[in-house]
């Protein structure tokens, strides 16, 4: 009976996109609490995404996917902001830093003191937020303005980062599988991370346990690619212990 009612819930979900839980329980006759059961473990599967009490179907490399940035920017509003300020420990003057256009990230540019640092972003609202830092020194990757996701794309990464060291990249993604995969939305976006993980010396993956054992469209690495994982102090086992490294 489960395994019929998951075949529907997906088949649902495939037909018409994105569907809230009340939506799906009406069609399937069950629970909202059942279907937040079935969803977990479809999405574990691999075969859903569940975004903000919604169910969405999964098309790999569909670069339209994904929630604009003013929805994101109010979604679980307080474990971002628990987890910029526990990210800002590992920043120190002097540091080439370079930014995602998450909103975790925009929430950590908005605590930046004004101190001697360098930093490269594709964000445009992490550009807006520095933008009056003057010991700041700021690069945006620059390119064509997606006013959606708020984020430049299709811009020629080696060349804006030929002469720049990269001490920590921090970012966020679409969600951490239950092998460690890492996984986003849109693959300009996921390039950009990819690009970035491999030139930073260190790397953050600033991330609420609202992501975790999700899958999405695009790849963009794997837990061992990156330094540390910031999350929710009372989330286990993902919540950072180490060290910052000055």
């Amino acid at each position: 009976m489960k395994t019929v009612r998951h075949q529907q819930l997906v088949q649902l979900v495939e037909q018409y996109s994105n569907l809230t839980t009340q939506q799906l329980a009406h069609c399937l006759e069950v629970s909202q609490e059942t279907v937040r059961r079935d969803l977990r473990l479809l999405q574990k599967q691999g075969k859903i995404m569940r975004q903000h009490g919604r169910a969405k179907s999964i098309n790999r490399g569909a670069d339209e996917s994904g929630d604009p940035f003013d929805l994101r920017l109010k979604s679980h509003l307080n474990s971002k902001a628990e987890i910029a300020h526990r990210a800002l420990a590992w920043i120190v003057p002097g540091m080439v830093i370079a930014l995602d256009a998450s909103s975790t990230c925009w929430y950590l540019a908005r605590l930046l003191p004004d101190i001697a640092l360098t930093v490269f972003t594709n964000s445009e609202r992490v550009c807006q937020a520095l933008a009056k830092r003057e010991h700041i020194e700021l690069i945006s990757s620059g390119g064509l303005l997606q006013r959606k996701y708020a984020c430049y794309i299709n811009a020629p990464l080696a060349a804006g980062l030929k002469n720049l060291d990269i001490d920590l990249f921090l970012f966020s993604c679409e969600g951490v599988d239950s092998s460690g995969t890492l996984w986003d939305t849109r693959s300009w976006n996921a390039e950009y991370k990819t690009v970035l993980l491999k030139r930073a010396a260190q790397s953050l993956l600033l991330i609420d346990k609202s992501k975790f054992d999700r899958v999405s469209e695009v790849r963009i690495g794997e837990r061992t690619d990156v330094t540390e994982i910031i999350t929710e102090c009372d989330t286990k086992p993902f919540c950072a212990t180490a060290e910052p490294t000055a």
